[in-house]
């Protein structure tokens, strides 16, 4: 199984997991701020639930690649839409600042 490490918590979960499902599911603060309650609900087109990731995930869909070359955000950031990756072995999630995640100061 497994490992997703994000703030602090250590999280098992199944190969081909999406990792927004996981985190969620564990009580990890995914959003920033509002994003909380205002966001397209796993669905990839509001760009709240960006992550840097480091370790063993898909590689990025359309709508990843798509959302991530819009504003706020860039197609040249190392980050992720948590909601269309899948946790196919052992990675590091880190969050940053900003409604969408977008900045570049940690959360």
């Amino acid at each position: 199984m497994p490992i997703v490490q994000f703030q602090e918590k250590n999280i098992s979960c199944e190969v081909g997991e999406n990792l927004r499902k996981v985190l969620l599911k564990n009580d990890a603060e995914l959003y920033n701020g509002k994003a909380k309650y205002i966001n397209c609900m796993g669905i990839g087109s509001c760009g709240t639930c960006a992550v840097q990731i480091k370790g063993s995930v898909n590689a990025p869909n359309w709508k990843d690649k798509a959302r991530r070359s819009f504003p706020p955000h860039s197609p040249d950031r190392d980050l992720r839409l948590a909601c269309q990756t899948k946790v196919l072995g052992d990675i590091s999630v880190t969050k940053y600042d900003g409604f969408w995640g977008q900045k570049n100061t940690l959360k």
